[in-house]
């Protein structure tokens, strides 16, 4: 089903009086103008606050990196969190055969036995993956200390979209060519203007400063967009051309890193293009040319090609879009308001208000800087 602008829970419920429901506009909106909202969908809930905000956490991490220049064979060796590692713990550098017991943890560093279970000692390197294979734990012995991670809230500000309908008195008593009423018609423009500026911001919404509070005297509250909430996966292409080998590159990122179940590639025109001639000659049939992706199966998923004109050409996105919801504040989905009329002309306003939740967002990615020449 297409976005109606509702939120789930409320799809149908009356609006304020001095409100006129738009829902029987907005379904006669063609979905191709606004794809991603599409694709996402009405959320299970509205917003209800200017500044709307989610609970986020993450198990504890099994792996970690070396932080230590001086490293080869030794039994000391400094990692980059040694919060992360306790005594008993099994360890592995990635590309190595060799396993390693940690005996002790003091701040960064690890004291541990090397070529444990009969393996052979390994050199290690700065920087070097290191995987936590479990934690052996003695039989009778104390319990170790309680570790947890810390929920982490987040939170993006609600954005209101508004556009003015005006007709003159001589329009609202004219027959019109074409159409039968010259003040829905204005409604429905005005509308798919807002719905048009809604997926923009959804994608490219930025704000100032992520440390201000909604309210501020003469400031425009803007929503964060997704390619500005993404920050963990990012692949710089320095403008290579965008290829199967990055797009399996970023889905192998978000799996390694996450649970994401990356379902949508969302790009441009430019690049939908550089996707489709993936398909080389494979399209070819008998009586028809078929030149045009539109699913893309991998190790890593099965995503569905998202076309909207609205993504900055040299960039694609790689979104969950069971973490992706863009909801309305409580009341404020969008309706028009009628206004006083001065002089001789009806007038009125199309208002909505919306926000961005986008949960995880190292469960998402983005592939920045492609060629677009």
């Amino acid at each position: 089903m297409g976005f109606t602008g509702k939120a789930t829970y409320s799809a149908g419920a009356v609006l304020p009086e001095f409100s006129e429901d738009m829902a029987d506009l907005i379904g006669i909106i063609s979905p191709y103008e606004t794809p991603l909202l599409d694709a996402v969908g009405d959320p299970l809930r509205a917003a209800t606050s200017t500044h709307h905000e989610w609970l986020e956490d993450e198990l504890l991490p099994n792996k970690d990196s070396i932080n230590d220049p001086s490293v080869s064979n030794e039994v000391d060796f400094d990692v980059a969190n040694g919060s992360r590692f306790q005594a008993g713990d099994a360890i592995q550098a990635e590309g190595s055969e060799e396993l390693m017991l940690v005996t002790a943890v003091s701040s960064d560093t690890l004291t541990v036995v090397r070529g444990y279970a009969g393996t052979t000692i390994e050199d290690l390197a700065d920087g070097q993956i290191i995987n936590i294979l479990g934690n052996a734990a003695v039989e009778g012995g104390d319990n170790p200390r309680g570790r947890f991670t810390q929920r982490t809230r987040c939170g993006n500000y609600t954005q209101i979209f508004t556009a003015t309908v005006e007709v003159s008195g001589t329009d609202m008593a004219a027959g019109q060519l074409g159409l039968s009423d010259e003040m829905d018609y204005q409604k429905q423009e005005r509308l798919r203007e807002c719905l048009r500026d809604l997926e923009n911001a959804v994608i490219n919404g930025q704000i100032a400063d992520k440390r201000l509070t909604a309210n501020i005297d003469d400031e425009q509250r803007k929503m964060e967009g997704i390619v500005q909430s993404i920050e963990t996966n990012i692949i710089d292409a320095k403008n290579a051309r965008l290829d199967e080998n990055l797009i399996n590159k970023m889905l192998r990122k978000i799996w390694e890193g996450s649970n994401g179940n990356i379902d949508l590639i969302v790009v441009g025109g430019f690049q939908k293009r550089k996707m489709n001639s993936f398909l080389n000659d494979r399209g070819r049939t008998e009586t028809t040319y078929r030149d045009m992706v539109s699913v893309y199966e991998s190790d890593f998923g099965v995503c569905k090609i998202i076309t909207t004109r609205w993504m900055p050409q040299d960039t694609a996105l790689f979104l969950d879009s069971a973490r992706v919801n863009v909801m309305p504040l409580a009341g404020r989905s969008f309706h028009f308001k009628r206004l006083a009329g001065s002089d001789d002309y009806e007038c009125g306003e199309i208002i909505g208000e919306y926000t961005l939740e986008l949960k995880n967002e190292a469960a998402h990615g983005m592939i920045k800087g492609l060629a677009v020449g």
